[in-house]
């Protein structure tokens, strides 16, 4: 095995100079990073991450948790986060908390013995004040889709209530009054602005809020389909519902197709998130712009300007924005 002293016996360096190049220490001269470059490429040396990390003090890693592994959100936003990591030499842990506070705090901890450089974390489970600890023992961490007050710099969320509310105000812009609600999980945030910002809407063309409206679904596919159903079931005059999210929005354009109901024609809807095959269903789908990639390029820039103890100029707060298609029938 090919080690450090030889690569700067060949490249006429101290292995100190070898160790800070391997490192990235802006104090290395160029002239000796080319020769011990050159050196590595000659000899074939493979640098030994676990001992570049107690040199270092560093991993080169940096954590992620989120709620799942898969699906239209997460996906863009992990893949985004780790390809902006890997411009810079880093790596990206991904790990997944499934809706469950016990398994969100153990991913933590997991990341956390791996030593990772800093945290990126899209926690639905955790308290504020939890939050606050990790972020105590791991000051490089970024916390997204949720703003809390005495950690404002290390947040990126999205105005969750305004989609909400624009969302709702289009349905009512176009003569809707019976409109309904299918939200996602409640535990999560998330879906409890959205359902504020649905409610503020209402309130502001004169309309009784009615928890009859209201069917939680999940932002998954699991169980929708049964959620929309029930909803029309009760209320069979409903002529517009606001989905809090595309994957619910499917549900309902198939429980339609099931009674014979035509959307943008029989029933009006509008998603959230602005999923790619949102463009694509027929009708297609009038929605919420979730700025997702947007959100996993900030937050992966973040983290690694806390890391390196860099200025960053942190956008923590992004704008929905409305994506008009066809989904949606003007009834005046």
């Amino acid at each position: 095995m090919i080690t450090i002293k030889e690569v700067a016996e060949l490249a006429k360096v101290s292995q100190a100079t070898v160790s800070r190049t391997l490192n990235g220490h802006p104090t290395v001269k160029e002239a000796n990073k080319i020769k011990v470059y050159e050196a590595i490429e000659r000899l074939g040396y493979k640098p030994n991450a676990f001992a570049q990390a107690l040199a270092s003090n560093r991993s080169n890693s940096i954590g992620m948790l989120v709620g799942s592994l898969d699906g239209p959100f997460y996906g863009p936003l992990m893949h985004y986060a780790e390809d902006t990591v890997r411009k810079k030499n880093m790596h990206l842990i991904v790990t997944s908390g499934q809706e469950s506070k016990a398994k969100e705090k153990d991913e933590i901890r997991f990341l956390q013995s791996r030593q990772v450089d800093g945290l990126i974390l899209h926690s639905d489970m955790l308290s504020d004040d939890e939050l606050i600890e990790i972020i105590k023992k791991t000051p490089a961490t970024i916390i997204l889709n949720r703003y809390i007050p005495e950690l404002a710099k290390q947040c990126i969320c999205i105005d969750n209530e305004l989609g909400g509310y624009i969302a709702t105000l289009h349905l009512l812009e176009r003569g809707h009054t019976k409109i309904a609600c299918i939200t996602g999980q409640l535990s999560k945030i998330d879906s409890r602005d959205r359902l504020q910002g649905y409610r503020q809407a209402l309130a502001e063309y004169g309309l009784q809020y009615d928890v009859s409206l209201i069917e939680e679904g999940r932002f998954d596919h699991s169980g929708n389909h049964e959620k929309v159903r029930r909803l029309l079931d009760r209320h069979s005059e409903i002529t517009a519902i606001f989905c809090q999210n595309d994957n619910i929005a499917l549900a309902v354009y198939d429980v339609c197709s099931e009674r014979g109901l035509t959307v943008g024609e029989d029933i009006s809807i509008v998603g959230f998130d602005n999923d790619t095959y949102s463009q694509h269903i027929r009708p297609a789908l009038t929605t919420i712009n979730f700025p997702i990639i947007e959100m996993g390029i900030e937050a992966a820039n973040a983290a690694l300007s806390l890391i390196n103890n860099e200025e960053y100029g942190l956008n923590n707060r992004m704008s929905p924005e409305l994506i008009i298609r066809n989904s949606v029938k003007k009834l005046n």
